[in-house]
């Protein structure tokens, strides 16, 4: 079963995670790799290249000159692809480019280059990766903790949900993407050197590729997971600042003591004594 470190932000190993073998551990398959990268390739493309014919181009109404006498060839419009500012023969028409491909290939590819990342040791698993405020100083420190900053390495950085600090701060950083696990594809895969992805990014890709949850479900399934373990740290927190508290000893002196009541000191007259 493959394996790999996790890390924290600060680039030390914390623990050493098990992956699955369906998802992570599969033999890559080139020939389904060409094809689904082609695909998608052709699938960018909009389609909308376009010349214009004989007929379109404007002009060449009258005969350039008669038919018979001049020992030329005869001729009956200026318009002619022969001619200069002619019509296009043959050339490019507005239509739609798609070349489809069966889901298990897609899989099958996305699993492939996965699995040659762990291999060759391009996958970078972190325990969280967060930020408290955008700043570019920071991803970049962060970076080089991780060994990715190196010249000319791109680096895809894949996120169990869309996190704006990460986002702004991998912005101005030329080599550095970030995108929902949900949008992951081959192209991207293949493009960066390296992918970081926190260890609820792995969860996902488990339950999509491995367990055969739709991307929706498994989407759900985390965030609720990520939900619970916040509202977990919080109560802990909490629980934590409600028992350290600070302990006093006069006011535990103070505390200590009954409060005096002047109705047992002191007992009312009754009326006899009174008077």
């Amino acid at each position: 079963m493959p394996s790999t470190t996790v890390y924290n932000m600060a680039g030390e190993a914390v623990e050493q995670l098990e992956l699955s073998e369906q998802v992570f551990g599969v033999t890559p398959n080139r020939a389904v790799l060409h094809q689904v990268v082609t695909a998608q390739l052709v699938n960018r493309r909009q389609g909308t290249a376009s010349t214009k014919t004989r007929s379109e181009v404007s002009g060449g109404g009258k005969k350039p000159y008669k038919q018979k006498g001049t020992g030329r060839a005869r001729q009956g419009s200026t318009r002619a692809p022969q001619f200069r500012h002619g019509g296009t023969v043959f050339g490019p028409r507005p239509h739609e480019y798609h070349h489809d491909v069966p889901k298990k290939m897609r899989r099958l590819a996305i699993k492939s280059v996965l699995s040659d990342k762990v291999a060759n040791e391009k996958l970078i698993v972190v325990n969280e990766l967060a930020l408290e405020s955008p700043r570019t100083k920071d991803m970049v420190e962060i970076l080089e903790k991780l060994l990715v900053a190196d010249k000319g390495k791109r680096v895809l950085m894949m996120l169990p949900r869309r996190d704006e600090n990460i986002v702004l701060s991998a912005r101005n950083i030329p080599a550095a993407k970030v995108q929902h696990v949900s949008s992951i594809n081959v192209v991207e895969l293949l493009k960066h050197d390296c992918v970081i992805m926190p260890v609820k990014t792995v969860r996902w890709l488990e339950l999509v590729f491995g367990d055969g949850v739709s991307a929706d479900e498994a989407t759900r399934k985390i965030l609720e997971e990520m939900d619970a373990e916040t509202a977990l740290d919080e109560t802990t927190a909490d629980d934590e600042s409600h028992s350290e508290e600070p302990v006093d000893g006069s006011e535990e002196a103070h505390d200590s003591e009954e409060p005096v009541d002047a109705s047992e000191e002191a007992p009312a007259e009754t009326d006899d004594e009174a008077q």
